[in-house]
């Protein structure tokens, strides 16, 4: 029996020794999370050219910038008239999130019809300010104006050419 029990305390000091000769450490992280506001865009005004005469041989452009000014596109029959240009603006967004954050724009890339009904032009090349991205400022906006161009063609027939879907302008944080 004393043989056992010297072996039973052998084998535990050597277990010991064992347990002690390849030790464990364990350490622990914290877990957090930040919910931040989520990014919104919402309609603030419409794109409109305004007035645009056509030569009859010639088709043109109508480049209309994101701060509103307007011009032709070189050489081309579109005219603008000087007395009566009627409203012309930009497409006007306000952005919302969280303060001083940053996003991406994402602009149409491929034409945008609009129509009297019958008839059609096309609407691309669309820039924007700011561009490519922007900065929510301290309070969590900020305006994003966007322009484009017309494309007129010849002799395109006189009317009221509209947009029914409205023109997609896209905004996710950086």
């Amino acid at each position: 029996m004393k043989n056992l029990i010297k072996i039973l305390a052998i084998f535990a000091v050597t277990l010991g020794f064992a347990a002690s000769s390849y030790g464990q450490e364990s350490a622990n992280a914290d877990a957090s999370a930040t919910i931040i506001t989520p990014i919104a865009i919402a309609w603030a005004a419409d794109m409109n050219f305004g007035n645009v005469a056509v030569q009859s041989s010639t088709g043109g452009t109508v480049i209309l910038a994101p701060g509103g000014g307007r011009s032709t596109g070189g050489a081309g029959g579109a005219t603008l008239p000087a007395f009566n240009t009627g409203t012309v603006t930009a497409a006007s967004f306000t952005v919302s999130g969280t303060a001083d954050y940053t996003y991406v724009i994402t602009l149409p890339s491929t034409n945008v019809v609009i129509s009297d009904g019958t008839n059609t032009m096309n609407v691309n090349a669309f820039t924007s300010t700011p561009t490519p991205t922007g900065t929510l400022d301290g309070t969590g906006y900020q305006t994003l104006n966007v322009g484009a161009t017309l494309n007129v063609a010849a002799a395109q027939p006189a009317g009221t050419y509209t947009l029914d879907d409205g023109i997609e302008v896209t905004v996710n944080y950086n």
